[in-house]
């Protein structure tokens, strides 16, 4: 069962258009500017392309739907994948519990060791970025997905002052979170 996802976009932007059917003729041009950078948005939190394209499929709909301006398509739609990449994150997160609680822990060929220890820290660190607050979680995504100080700021309505006060405050508290859930050598 799927959850649904709920993204937070200013209330103007997110009304959806005229027509329940109506295509946006400005759909496909977006679309071309905008996916490879969505993806990679998606992909940062993911840590999967194959689960990143998922998620810009869902965004790029979400964005068909709404009245957003093609000017300000870029910040809304890697807001919004990183937004539905967490909550990708999230329920996966409360699928494995719910799967360990059951009894279904993977198995894993001792041969493949490097790989195992690669791709628990990747999941540690997904972990731990979910479990920051959300605001946090997104400037901290969207900074090191490449965007610039002025593409965070005005992708989350924020000053561009205080993304680097948001960023510092994240890592920081990711950083705090690993450390507290490092394994014991």
């Amino acid at each position: 069962m799927q959850e649904e996802v709920r993204l937070v976009w200013p209330v103007a932007a997110a009304r959806p258009a005229e027509r329940k059917d109506a295509v946006r003729t400005d759909l496909e041009q977006v679309f071309r500017a905008s996916y490879p950078r969505v993806v990679a948005v998606a992909a940062r939190v993911l840590g999967s392309r194959d689960q990143a394209e998922d998620v810009a499929q869902e965004v790029f709909l979400s964005f068909g739907r709404s009245s957003v301006p093609a000017a300000e398509a870029p910040g809304w739609l890697s807001v919004a994948a990183a937004h539905t990449a967490l909550n990708q994150l999230r329920s996966g997160r409360r699928r494995a519990s719910r799967e360990e609680a059951a009894g279904g822990a993977d198995t894993v060929a001792p041969d493949v060791a490097d790989a195992v220890v690669t791709r628990d820290e990747h999941r540690r660190v997904r972990a731990a970025l979910a479990g920051l607050p959300r605001r946090q979680a997104v400037a901290l995504v969207l900074r090191h997905s490449g965007l610039s100080y002025a593409e965070v700021a005005a992708a989350l309505d924020l000053s561009p002052g205080s993304v680097g006060t948001i960023v510092r405050r994240a890592e920081s508290a990711l950083r705090k979170e690993l450390n507290r859930h490092a394994p014991s050598e």
